[in-house]
């Protein structure tokens, strides 16, 4: 019998620590509930502690999933952890992470503590978590660059005070594979009763190792559980990419003694998912998500496929969720065509209204765009996903006009607390003057960072999906626009964006 590897996502909480990677908490709830459809077995919902919407996201997250477990990220002292737990209560299975830094350079230079008092600091905060859940995971911040002999005392005292896993992370990538599973298999064996817990492995890739890291602790150090995000998701290089890991787990069983529940056939929606709300898009040569993940080019390549499909691919596309672009409705379509289609594509929306709107989305894109695909329908409901309370700036209309040799301008209506505002700019091109026209209506003083344009499907009349990035008083965020005009498209991602921006919410980086 082939051991459990438990897949901990951490998309939602390290992942959202990528600038401009916030999520509302709606947005959170449907990338949860794609997760639980992927059975991860851990969903790490967020930090309670660094706002009051991320202790919502979090609670709304713990009611909403069923079939994993929910966990909440608490630094190790006595206001985060009860924060936590009042968050997770509602969840079917809680969890409660807590952790604190153990490197010399962290404990001197961030924490301001000798090892001692981080020592009874971990002790502490493990036997509080514990009064609240049995399932308590316990991490030493910057593992990975901590000494070894002061790691040995640090997880003893998690596991005497109560601790079900110990997490050990390789914070700032600094490991190499041989390295980080050796220290994975001296802290198994020089600590006691390390056959009581399961130990878990945390890999960034600020040196590009972060998934090699991850299998190598999985391959030779008795690692059980692995923490990871979509698409790699996660700060400054980001995290172990989770389709990464599971898909090597699963392809090369001759040598994993271990391997996941995850339903690989939900890899690709969730990839498509998490780039559609973050804006972060996957590059196409990224392994197993990526758009060039199973093509070929090549005529040998080619060849060699056509006669067995093994010559030149390991995995097939569709086990990991790869369809052809499927046209599944038009405009003589009907609501309740709508509504089953959305629901084969695990899209659940929360109420009669929310449908209604999407519908009639829908039905304007309909009238617009012959062939409706499923990547159309996604994008559609990301694009609904903004409920009117959030939505201080509404988009309402554009007019724009653009010729050779001459300076382009736009007029954009948009509407504010129920009434109309128009402003006209130039720029150059239709695009910056769309955006010049809402700054000169809304002033907002905010720095564009990143303006980026995909394409949903092929074809001419295929959508354009944009992302905005805007950044003002140190606060970075991603707005998101769709449509077939790539100029609407824009101004509704610059709008998105503003009202990111006007919403203020401060969150604490748990790493801090």
């Amino acid at each position: 019998m082939k051991e459990h590897l438990v897949i901990f996502d951490t998309t939602l909480r390290d992942g959202e620590q990528s600038p401009g990677a916030s999520m509302t908490k709606e947005e959170k709830i449907r990338i949860a509930k794609q997760l639980e459809r992927m059975r991860v077995d851990v969903i790490e919902a967020g930090f309670p502690a660094a706002s009051p919407g991320d202790f919502e996201a979090v609670k709304a997250v713990a009611a909403a999933v069923k079939d994993s477990t929910i966990c909440a990220l608490a630094r190790a002292n006595v206001n985060d952890i009860p924060r936590a737990a009042e968050a997770v209560k509602e969840a079917k299975a809680a969890r409660i992470h807590t952790f604190i830094a153990t490197s010399p350079i962290h404990m001197k230079m961030k924490l301001r503590m000798t090892p001692d008092q981080v020592l009874e600091q971990a002790g502490m905060a493990v036997k509080l978590a514990r009064t609240f859940t049995d399932d308590v995971e316990f991490s030493p911040e910057d593992a990975g660059r901590s000494e070894v002999d002061f790691l040995c005392r640090v997880l003893e005292a998690a596991i005497k005070a109560g601790a079900k896993t110990l997490n050990i992370p390789d914070t700032v990538g600094y490991n190499v594979p041989g390295q980080y599973a050796e220290l994975l298999r001296a802290l198994r064996e020089r600590v006691p009763n390390s056959d009581k817990v399961v130990w878990s492995c945390h890999c960034h890739n600020d040196l590009g190792l972060a998934v090699a890291n991850s299998l190598a602790s999985i391959l030779s150090s008795g690692v059980r559980q692995v923490e990871c995000t979509i698409n790699g998701l996660g700060e400054r290089a980001g995290n172990a990419a989770l389709e990464e890991i599971v898909m090597a787990v699963r392809t090369r069983q001759d040598i994993f003694p271990c391997d996941t529940r995850i339903d690989t056939t939900q890899i690709v929606p969730a990839s498509r998912l998490i780039a559609n709300i973050t804006g972060f898009p996957v590059q196409p040569n990224k392994a197993i998500v990526g758009a060039n993940a199973f093509a070929h080019e090549s005529g040998i390549h080619q060849d060699g496929v056509l006669k067995s499909r093994e010559t030149y691919e390991i995995m097939r596309a569709e086990d990991v969720g790869w369809n052809a672009n499927k046209l599944v409705l038009g405009k003589h379509s009907g609501r309740s065509a709508f509504r089953s289609r959305l629901q084969e594509l695990g899209i659940q929306l929360e109420s009669d209204q929310a449908l209604n709107a999407a519908f009639a989305r829908f039905k304007d894109l309909a009238d617009k765009k012959h062939e409706i695909f499923d990547d159309d329908l996604h994008a559609l409901v990301s694009d609904e996903a903004v409920t009117q309370e959030d939505e201080y700036f509404k988009f309402v209309s554009l007019k724009q006009r653009s010729e050779t040799g001459e300076t382009a301008n736009a007029e954009i209506v948009i509407s504010t607390e129920g009434q109309e505002k128009r402003a006209s700019a130039p720029g150059d091109g239709p695009v910056d003057a769309s955006f010049k026209a809402i700054e000169h209506m809304v002033a907002s003083g905010a720095e564009l960072q990143l303006f980026s344009i995909n394409a949903i499907t092929s074809g001419t009349d295929a959508q354009g999906e944009v992302t905005v990035r805007l950044s003002k008083g140190g606060r970075i965020v991603n707005g998101h626009g769709a449509d077939t005009d790539i100029v609407v498209a824009s101004a509704k991602a610059y709008l998105s964006a503003l009202n990111k921006l006007h919403a203020k919410a401060e969150r604490v980086n748990p790493q801090r």
